[in-house]
């Protein structure tokens, strides 16, 4: 089966606490001059999807972007699958794509990568991989697994890996662009990452 664009929303994942940033949101933290959210849309805008914000504070600032901004459902910040979750019920498309704020490299063909994974295999989980390890919070996931996915919080877990391997998973590779899964934890990986671009 093929898929394209129009079946997919990019989902921007800024729900976290940025605990090693000293607790600052970290979608809004400039790099080279511009928030990490914005250097994200620009980057999304030419790969012609629907996108969304997931933010649990400062929606305000977050709806400046011009795009829908969701919340988690589920209070005190519960990780990236209650951003799944929350994206998967909110979106009009089949499919989400998800990438975290924090990760400014994203490539120009990071959706069209994940089109052509699913067009090999129609698994309905599509997760990055490095070439080493899967990168989790980088998948195309289908939007119907929301029923499982909720049941699956509801039970109390949060272990991203846990709940992909309840499903058929492919990996879909990027291990020809590994810089794009570095992100900024800490005020020193701002600083490194920055200084190399």
């Amino acid at each position: 089966m093929n898929i394209g664009t129009r079946d997919i929303t990019a989902v921007i994942l800024a729900g976290g606490q940025g605990r090693r940033m000293g607790g600052q949101d970290k979608g809004l933290i400039e790099f080279n001059g511009k928030p990490l959210v914005s250097i994200l849309i620009d980057k999304l805008e030419q790969q012609s999807v629907d996108i969304i914000i997931n933010a649990n504070r400062n929606q305000q600032r977050y709806q400046e972007s011009g795009y829908p901004v969701i919340t988690d459902q589920l209070a005190d910040y519960q990780g990236p699958l209650a951003g799944f979750a929350s994206a998967m019920d909110s979106v009009n498309t089949d499919f989400i794509v998800t990438l975290p704020c924090d990760s400014p490299l994203l490539v120009a063909d990071y959706v069209a990568r994940f089109i052509s994974s699913y067009g090999q295999n129609d698994a309905p989980v599509h997760v990055a991989f490095d070439g080493d390890r899967l990168q989790p919070v980088h998948a195309l996931i289908r939007v119907d697994l929301l029923p499982g996915l909720v049941e699956f919080l509801d039970s109390g877990d949060r272990k991203i890996d846990r709940w992909y391997a309840l499903h058929d998973y492919v990996k879909t590779d990027f291990s020809d662009c590994t810089d794009m899964f570095r992100n900024i934890n800490t005020p020193s990986d701002q600083q490194s990452l920055q200084d190399q671009q």
